[in-house]
């Protein structure tokens, strides 16, 4: 856990800092803030790297969900019952006393990937409208793959009203003007990406009481292929992570599938495998 630390609220803007060493003991990242120098910046981005691979790494306890086969069909008409169960459960220290109970499903056809989220929520805000806005400061999901090794991954960021944000991140090195290698999907491909919400575009003001929704949607295979190349169909297995956030509501919270060892989504070593079933 980060002890003393005031943490910036918007886990996509500039890195994190820390002052003095930071250690890895017991399985948790200990650090103290202040401001820190390029160099301290990079040595702490290592010593989290290697947090995750040495703790969720080959050889380790690495999470893995199975991504069923089924025939091929519109969105609407998929049955996610057939899906494994994934728990997005590993919260973050900074976040604030509200732990929105949210599962994921995962399917595939040979051609697309169908992904789905279930929130059981309370604090919902969703404001964002415009392909490739800051959706993860309203009520927000988010699937990150990487379909090929040695290759960049994608991040689907998902808010309540069903505005999507999707970028190719090769480098996530931190930056003062963010990542250091991502290429926002352009809108030709956005537009592949079939979404639905069970919520309007819109929910302004906050609502405080309990609510559940969800989001789903559709990918076309191609995409990651217009990026990656052949990254296997039925038989492979990629890596990926899921998270459930809400950097500016009222109750702010940062949540994973597989554990990440900072405030930080961006941490492909802490990803977790994606199996498709052939």
């Amino acid at each position: 856990m980060i002890q003393g630390v005031k943490a910036r609220r918007n886990h996509k803007e500039a890195g994190w800092a820390f002052a003095g060493a930071v250690g890895v003991a017991g399985g948790r990242a200990e650090g103290y803030t202040v401001a820190m120098d390029k160099r301290m910046h990079q040595r702490v981005a290592g010593l989290l790297s290697l947090w995750c691979a040495t703790t969720y790494g080959e050889g380790r306890d690495m999470r893995r969900y199975t991504v069923r086969r089924v025939p091929a069909a519109a969105l609407e008409a998929i049955d996610f019952s057939r899906a494994a169960e994934g728990r997005i459960g590993q919260a973050r220290p900074e976040s604030s006393d509200h732990r929105p109970e949210t599962v994921f499903r995962v399917l595939h056809d040979g051609t697309n990937l169908y992904v789905r989220f279930d929130v059981r929520d309370r604090y919902v805000r969703s404001v964002q409208t415009a392909y490739q806005a800051p959706v993860c400061t309203d009520s927000c999901v988010e699937f990150f793959v990487r379909p090929k090794a040695g290759q960049g991954y994608f991040n689907f960021e998902v808010n309540a009203g069903g505005t999507l944000l999707l970028s190719y991140v090769e480098d996530p090195t931190r930056t003062e003007s963010g990542l250091k290698r991502s290429t926002p999907v352009p809108e030709a491909w956005g537009r592949q990406v079939v979404v639905r919400s069970s919520l309007p575009a819109v929910v302004e003001p906050e609502i405080a009481e309990p609510l559940n929704w969800h989001v789903c949607y559709q990918v076309p295979l191609a995409l990651f292929e217009a990026f990656v190349g052949d990254a296997g169909r039925g038989g492979a297995v990629w890596r990926a992570n899921f998270y459930k956030c809400g950097d500016k509501t009222s109750h702010p919270h940062w949540l994973a599938w597989s554990p990440v060892s900072a405030l930080n989504f961006h941490l492909p070593e802490c990803f977790g495998e994606l199996a498709l079933e052939e």
